[in-house]
């Protein structure tokens, strides 16, 4: 195992029920890592930015408190995960024989052996071209009409089997869903994601 980064900074971890994309509905571990530096206002994990506020834990407590649950999934999300180097975190868990995805806006070098990519990009620092050869998925949140376009932008990057997922932002969803609905009738490559853990009342 390379010693790149053996302690991650982790904001919270918790087994849950994947509520976004072409995952949603199915159990998984999810690890939120501290730090940030995208800045997305729309952000609802703005606590999640300052890395420096969360303990930092082991390669093996993280391995331990997914052990204690029945999940083979292990998401790692943020915060941008990509800001922590996550070879070894990885190799730990393929070791142990879970399937990990990882959630990115893709605006840092990509680290680990990933089973599952979703981009999420943003507008506010876009992905590196080095990161689309690897996406699975990507998941575009839809804040206004000229997020469509950029959705677009981000996709024809992308390879041709990927699956297109475009999000209402929280706080617009009576907005925008709509216009997504109208958007993916017509698209029809394009899926709609929504946040259902919200409805759910679930992390």
């Amino acid at each position: 195992m390379n010693n790149f980064s053996t302690q991650y900074a982790v904001m919270e971890h918790f087994y849950t029920i994947q509520g976004e994309g072409h995952w949603a509905g199915t159990p998984a571990y999810f690890v939120r890592l501290a730090g940030c530096e995208v800045g997305c206002h729309w952000c609802d994990v703005k606590e999640s930015w300052d890395k420096n506020l969360y303990p930092l834990l082991t390669v093996e407590q993280i391995l331990q408190f997914i052990q204690n649950t029945l999940t083979q999934r292990v998401v790692i999300t943020g915060g941008e995960p990509l800001q922590q180097n996550l070879d070894s975190l990885c190799e730990v868990l393929h070791q142990n024989h879970y399937k990990i995805h990882l959630e990115t806006s893709g605006a840092f070098p990509l680290s680990g052996n990933m089973d599952w990519v979703c981009l999420s990009p943003k507008k506010f620092q876009k992905p590196l071209s080095s990161i689309y050869e690897y996406v699975h998925e990507l998941k575009v949140v839809i804040f206004n009409v000229s997020d469509f376009k950029f959705a677009e932008e981000h996709a024809s990057l992308c390879p041709k089997n990927t699956h297109l997922f475009l999000q209402p932002e929280w706080s617009r969803e009576s907005q925008m869903l709509p216009q997504i609905i109208e958007y993916v009738k017509i698209n029809p490559q394009w899926r709609i994601s929504l946040q259902t853990h919200k409805y759910m009342n679930i992390p």
